[in-house]
């Protein structure tokens, strides 16, 4: 495993904090985003007009296009990375330069949405300043700051000696299957890099992310025997499926519930004499009847974690607990991974630092911490153990993954000032 940020480079960063200021290339990228406002939000309106739900695929590359045009004029190398059809995904798109001497910053955004093209909400409106669209909040906002944070440094001539490489993943919200083919290139390019920074949706001007829980899935198998109600919890028949999952369901509540951040949630249940769930659509039915004891049940639930250590516990506690049953029962229990976790790690921290720097030197106001248990997961999970990073670099906004999902216009201009010198600083590093 390649070290994260070095020593030295921590040191040399923190040497520097308290006496940088606004240089003159900075201050022509700041000069040169708030001329160009109107034209970063044409950008975004542009993209969101662009179905790109995980399942559209040619909107997908649509929006990748769109975005290669952008890294093309700036002097990238761009290459569109198609998946194999088994995945059902469009690809991704990554760009990279290479000119200086510095440090190699990862750019993190992506270009699906959850919003499929038969979605009711699927157009840009904007109302003053705040904007209604899919996905301009998560995170084709997010994907705009990174142009634009680029743009800027074109501007003030500082693009060709960085070093960067832009990922725009185009299955984040619904990755391909299995990981390790979807998430290939991502991991790969992190190998190559030295800091990522991640454009999800940011959680006011005041916070960024150093932490993110990881997610996995977890399904419950619950078996009884079939029989007719006025037996049930007799020495022949016993308890029944549903008693047994209901006590499985409470020792979770009440013998893994309590850890800091972490959350496990039982997401669908379904129980009787017959059961078929198809967890690709969400959706399944159950037979039943009030006058038989219930034989099979199903439960589909998801955990969330701050680490390996704390998802590896909880499992073995609620495999120990299942394996206890009422009579005449049967239970198993199987897990499946997603998202691993972003720790909160010192080099994390230090990236932290210098983007509170960057935001007072602005006159933004101090940057902290947010709280990772309000985070969910992200691309910038699959890669946190390669590299130090943040995340939440993105736009402001509200009712992300939803019909009412906004942006404010208002953020954008300084959130992308904030994103160019953080790029500027920390790709100017050695």
């Amino acid at each position: 495993m390649k070290l994260c940020i070095n020593l030295i480079f921590v040191l040399l960063l923190n040497l520097t904090l308290s006496a940088q200021t606004i240089t003159s290339a900075e201050e022509k990228m700041v000069q040169y985003l708030r001329a160009n406002e109107k034209s970063q939000i044409d950008l975004i309106e542009k993209s969101v007009n662009i179905n790109s739900g995980t399942l559209n695929l040619k909107g997908v590359k649509e929006v990748g296009m769109l975005y290669k045009a952008e890294l093309d004029a700036l002097g990238f190398t761009t290459r569109w990375i198609t998946m194999p059809d088994s995945l059902q995904r469009a690809g991704h798109l990554f760009a990279e330069i290479n000119g200086g001497t510095g440090k190699t910053l990862l750019l993190i955004g992506h270009l699906d949405t959850v919003f499929e093209e038969d979605h009711e909400f699927q157009n840009f409106k904007r109302t003053d300043s705040i904007a209604y669209g899919p996905a301009a909040n998560d995170m084709k906002g997010g994907n705009a700051v990174i142009i634009y944070a680029l743009r800027a440094l074109h501007a003030a001539g500082e693009l060709k000696n960085k070093n960067i490489i832009v990922a725009f993943t185009g299955d984040e919200e619904k990755p391909g299957s299995p990981l390790s083919i979807s998430r290939h290139d991502l991991i790969e390019a992190a190998r190559k890099g030295d800091i990522a920074l991640g454009f999800e949706t940011a959680s006011g001007m005041h916070h960024a992310t150093v932490a993110r829980r990881g997610s996995s899935g977890w399904e419950l198998e619950v078996k009884g025997k079939q029989a007719h109600s006025s037996g049930i919890f007799s020495e022949n028949v016993g308890a029944g499926a549903i008693f047994e999952a209901a006590r499985i369901l409470n020792a979770f509540y009440t013998d893994v519930k309590g850890e800091a951040l972490l959350t496990f949630n039982p997401g669908v249940i379904l129980g009787g004499t017959q059961v078929d769930y198809d967890p690709g659509q969400a959706k399944g039915t159950a037979y039943g009847k009030t006058n038989v004891v219930a034989s099979e049940l199903v439960v589909h639930g998801g955990l969330r974690f701050i680490s390996e250590e704390q998802k590896e516990n909880a499992r073995n506690k609620m495999r120990e607990i299942v394996k206890i049953n009422h009579p005449h029962t049967s239970a198993s229990i199987t897990f499946s991974d997603s998202y691993p976790a972003m720790k909160p790690t010192e080099g994390n921290m230090t990236l932290l630092k210098v983007l509170d720097k960057v935001s007072q030197d602005l006159g933004h106001g101090k940057v902290e911490a947010y709280d990772p248990g309000r985070r969910g997961a992200a691309d910038i999970s699959f890669i946190a153990e390669f590299v130090d990073g943040l995340d939440g670099l993105g736009v402001m906004g509200s009712g992300a993954h939803s019909p009412s999902e906004t942006i404010d216009l208002r953020t954008i201009t300084p959130l992308t000032e904030r994103a160019a010198l953080l790029i500027h600083r920390l790709g100017s590093a050695e």
